[in-house]
């Protein structure tokens, strides 16, 4: 069981599951939602989520028709992204969690659009757009 909370610390939740397709997403959208040089992103089954705490302070930006970016409306930390194309999976930023994580992240994604500064000084594989065999 993952524990996690926002930085204020009014959302708390949990994760019963398995964190999938950990990568560092370098794309100018991660870039501004997250204002560092890249997100760490993983996803997890929906169904294996819960916010047990706080769920009253999600709010949402709809960043493109069906896509959803969940925030806290007190501290803006962000929470996971949705997608109207694939419902049974959320896309959950990592740096959320508080407890320590068993998954390692896959890969640096979308590195063409990676800050200037940003020496990507990592082994992992580095993909121009998403990881091969993403859905």
């Amino acid at each position: 069981m993952y524990k996690g909370s926002c930085l204020c610390g009014q959302i708390k939740l949990e994760l019963s599951g398995k964190i999938d397709s950990i990568i560092h997403c370098h794309c100018s959208r991660c870039r501004k939602s997250s204002g560092t040089a890249y997100a760490t992103n993983g996803f997890v089954d929906r169904k294996d989520l819960s916010i047990v705490q706080g769920a009253d302070l999600m709010n949402f930006y709809e960043s493109r028709e069906g896509r959803r970016k969940y925030f806290c409306s007190v501290c803006a930390s962000p929470i996971y992204s949705s997608s109207s194309k694939d419902i049974s999976r959320l896309r959950l930023r990592l740096g959320i969690l508080d407890s320590d994580i068993v998954e390692r992240p896959m890969s640096h994604n979308f590195v063409t659009s990676k800050a200037n500064w940003d020496d990507l000084d990592s082994i992992l594989p580095r993909y121009e757009s998403h990881e091969p065999g993403r859905r």
